[in-house]
């Protein structure tokens, strides 16, 4: 297998096409839209989530869980991906980054928080979708719990 492009137009092209569809959910994860969080995900997307269970398969699941998250904000959510990495190949990608949220539960509780997220995507047609995605947050291997408070 040939190693991904870098640096040819369809590649900045694709980059940029997917870098959009990051920017889309971004926006509509700030806004609660499920339907525009799941923009672009394949029907039968496989999910590695913070929570239980330990995999999900398909966008169903995907919307559920974000109709969980949304519903147990109060108020705006702020939320960001810091240090995006895209790399594009011929008609498959994936994207890096650190997310960020911010935002308080209905029971008041502040959350600001940072978690690994890595997505995998396959090229359509002339669109890329969403096939995989894993979400993580590293662990304290003395007290087994997870390391909530770790900033970039």
């Amino acid at each position: 297998m040939d190693a991904p492009r870098s640096t040819t137009a369809s590649t900045e092209t694709d980059g940029a096409q997917i870098r959009r569809l990051i920017d889309g959910w971004a926006k509509s994860i700030r806004a609660k839209d499920i339907d525009g969080s799941v923009f672009g995900y394949a029907p039968d997307v496989l999910t590695f989530d913070l929570v239980n269970p330990l995999q999900n398969v398909g966008v169903d699941a995907v919307r559920r869980r974000l109709e969980d998250w949304f519903s147990s904000f109060d108020g705006p959510i702020d939320f960001e991906n810091h240090d995006l990495k895209i790399t594009a190949g011929d008609g498959i990608a994936f994207s890096h980054s650190l997310n960020h949220v911010r935002a308080t539960t209905k029971q008041g509780q502040e959350i600001d928080m940072f978690w690994r997220a890595t997505a995998c995507f396959r090229k359509l047609g002339e669109h890329w979708t969403v096939t995989h995605t894993h979400a993580s947050v590293p662990f304290d291997m003395e007290s087994s719990q997870a390391s909530l408070d770790l900033k970039p």
